[in-house]
């Protein structure tokens, strides 16, 4: 069976389009197509079903994508495990973030360990904290960094980085120049959540029921997918949210974004790398990982 054939054909099934995986492979639609007629032929199996323009695996085909995913990771491993091996460090390394960690956090640290190893690749995919720790179980990603912490036996979690969750409020708000508000003046305040299953929604909703005010008090105007949605929405003056100090500190330091303090309410949380327990990481993925919680000691 050919590799690259496999693998084209394991974009077709994550990207659900030939379309979009040829963008992916750098191939034309005809040819992706192509190579997954080749393997149903020699397969003697359907794979796919056209649906529109959405593709879906039919039942043969999720199992030839769950033994073509480690196929082509065990190759990678080899390629890397060899490089590594002759003092090198090479290959892609695919892994998640929740929206704070993988926008505010992970660049840096990607950019400063890539200059040290320039022949590798790092693909960043961000999404809810849910969304990255259910991938991480599915062994779609090697690794993830969330900002919840999650009870699952099938997961290993390991502190890495801090933050601290703030009260934001447009400039001219009544808030502003007040030196604090309590708690329970959250209560029918125009107020925007992030969507369920972020992480910082659930660190900030633990918290406040840990203070005692009751989340159905909270008068939600508006419910975001994205925290820089959340921050364009208070700016727009339709509320007032709780979000990362990361994501919000070049707005403190230029005044386009005011904190409010909440009275006895300090809300901290931390960053999390997610591991699918007992999986072998690649080369490649161990090395930046190990580069990461070295990084995470010395802000410590």
């Amino acid at each position: 069976m050919d590799i690259h054939r496999l693998e084209v054909f394991c974009r077709v099934v994550e990207l659900q389009s030939f379309t979009k995986a040829a963008d992916a492979v750098c191939l034309t639609q005809p040819t992706v197509s192509e190579h997954v007629r080749a393997l149903e032929d020699m397969l003697g199996e359907k794979l796919v079903d056209r649906l529109g323009r959405e593709v879906l695996p039919t039942p043969a085909g999720k199992i030839l994508y769950q033994y073509g995913r480690k196929i082509i990771q065990l190759r990678d491993e080899a390629v890397q495990a060899l490089e590594k091996y002759k003092g090198n460090l090479s290959g892609h390394l695919l892994i998640g973030a929740s929206t704070i960690p993988g926008t505010y956090i992970l660049p840096t640290f990607i950019g400063s360990f890539k200059f040290n190893h320039p022949s590798i690749q790092i693909t960043v995919e961000i999404s809810s904290s849910t969304e990255i720790v259910e991938r991480v179980l599915r062994n779609d990603l090697e690794a993830g960094l969330v900002g919840a912490k999650w009870q699952d036996r099938r997961i290993v979690l390991e502190e890495v980085f801090s933050d601290e969750l703030i009260l934001a409020a447009f400039p001219d708000h009544p808030w502003a120049g007040r030196k604090s508000i309590n708690v329970d003046e959250l209560s029918g305040q125009a107020f925007i959540l992030r969507e369920k299953g972020s992480g910082t929604r659930m660190v900030m909703s633990d918290a406040l029921q840990e203070h005692g005010f009751d989340l159905s008090k909270l008068y939600v105007v508006a419910e975001m997918g994205s925290t820089e949605a959340v921050r364009q929405a208070i700016k727009a003056r339709i509320g007032v949210s709780i979000l990362s100090y990361h994501s919000i500190a070049e707005d403190l330091q230029r005044k386009t974004l005011v904190a409010v303090p909440i009275k006895d309410v300090r809300i901290f949380r931390s960053f999390y790398l997610v591991q699918r327990k007992n999986r072998q990481t690649s080369p490649l993925c161990s090395a930046f990982l190990d580069y990461l919680r070295d990084r995470a000691a010395e802000r410590k």
